[in-house]
């Protein structure tokens, strides 16, 4: 039975407004990443493994999650890790080393893996085939808004009270959303799976669906360029333009994530109408890639003149990688989620060792290899959506897409 329309918006609200407190845990620490190499005297590998802690704790959940969202339920599973992923990412400001910092990281990343694909799930209970492109395209908006107030507001206040704070900042953020989330964010039409059999039989389906691994594996070296451009950028111009500010540095990857916001629903909507949705897809995957390499090239203010394109790009694309598998004809009620995270298990997973290559890369041959690295990573696995087929891809799929 469909949700009356208040009931509906203000629940869309709450997820927006979570996902985007879900962004500003995932970037905060980009913005004061060398203020905590400074407190605990470690070096770019030692950042890396602190920025990739996180990103692994979200790769490693995200199969659990869909499966826990299909015993439990998509509701019970995204409400539930707001207050996980709150409390160790309010715990991470009180790290005593950086390698506790580390594992703090690592458990902040679980609970994100726990809220993404069930919230997301969430979504398409309440919107059906047809008219999910927009919602979909705002709640990738959302990350966009929280990422970037994240980002810059580490830059700001980590100087004036210390990276701590920041870090406190966030999960504060998360446990104040999650608080009223219950009340606010009604059951969906889900079909809950109790028995380990049952649980297996539908979800073999999923997990070997070529359209899936294809989607998964097409997006995965745009994930890691777009991650390495918003999280190591203020770092790579503290080493290189030591005379730029954090706040300053901070500056064109936070006009990425603006731009991001109209991506995602733009993205959305050209995805709905449009013959070929891979298209688009490697379209600005090369311009994105194109984009990452001439970074060290430039000075500031080319930087954040080409980061607007590549903010735009960033948006578009995700919009359309979380669209296109919910017309999937294997991708259908209580199964969306697990697909979902499925695509994110390899993207997070992929993505993460392309951003600890990128540190290792700039530590050994300097910081101009290291962003043709990444141009050239954000490209390598475009040639896999070739694989997704031209059905799943095409508006004529609409038909028989999830109800």
């Amino acid at each position: 039975m469909p949700l009356d329309p208040r009931r509906r918006a203000a629940a869309a609200w709450t997820l927006l407004l979570a996902r985007a407190a879900y962004a500003y845990n995932w970037y905060d620490i980009g913005g004061v990443l060398p203020l905590v190499g400074g407190r605990f005297g470690i070096g770019t590998v030692e950042q890396g493994v602190v920025l990739a802690s996180f990103l692994a704790g979200a790769a490693v959940f995200q199969l659990p999650a869909g499966f826990a969202a299909m015993r439990w339920g998509n509701r019970a599973t995204s409400l539930g890790a707001l207050a996980l992923m709150g409390a160790f990412a309010l715990a991470s400001g009180f790290a005593p080393t950086w390698v506790v910092l580390a594992v703090l990281r690592f458990g902040a990343g679980a609970g994100a893996a726990f809220f993404f694909a069930p919230a997301l799930g969430l979504v398409t209970e309440y919107y059906p085939s047809g008219s999910r492109g927009l919602m979909i395209g705002a709640y990738n908006a959302a990350f966009s808004v929280g990422s970037g107030i994240g980002l810059f507001a580490s830059a700001w206040i980590g100087p004036e009270l210390g990276w701590s704070w920041t870090l406190v900042l966030g999960g504060a953020l998360l446990l104040a959303v999650a608080a009223p989330a219950p009340i606010l964010v009604p059951r969906g039409e889900e079909t809950r799976i109790a028995r380990p059999r049952d649980l297996a039989r539908t979800a073999r389906p999923v997990l070997t669906s070529r359209g899936l691994w294809a989607i998964a594996l097409g997006g995965s070296g745009l994930w890691g360029g777009f991650y390495i451009a918003a999280q190591f950028f203020v770092n790579f111009a503290h080493a290189v333009h030591p005379a730029w500010s954090l706040a300053l540095a901070a500056a064109a990857p936070t006009v990425m994530i603006a731009v991001e916001v109209l991506g995602g629903p733009v993205g959305g909507r050209m995805g709905e109408r449009s013959r070929d949705m891979r298209r688009l897809l490697v379209g600005w995957g090369v311009v994105s890639g194109a984009i990452l390499a001439v970074v060290p090239f430039l000075d500031l203010g080319p930087v954040v003149a080409v980061f607007v394109p590549l903010g735009f790009a960033d948006g578009l694309t995700f919009a359309l990688l979380y669209l296109l598998p919910t017309y999937l004809a294997e991708l259908r009620g209580s199964v969306v989620a697990l697909g979902l995270a499925l695509i994110n298990f390899v993207q997070i997973l992929i993505g993460s060792v392309l951003a600890l290559g990128f540190a290792l890369v700039a530590s050994a041959y300097g910081y101009t290899a290291a962003w043709l690295y990444a141009g050239l990573a954000a490209v390598a696995f475009l040639p896999a959506l070739a694989l997704v087929g031209s059905g799943p891809a095409r508006r004529g799929s609409l038909p028989a897409a999830p109800a």
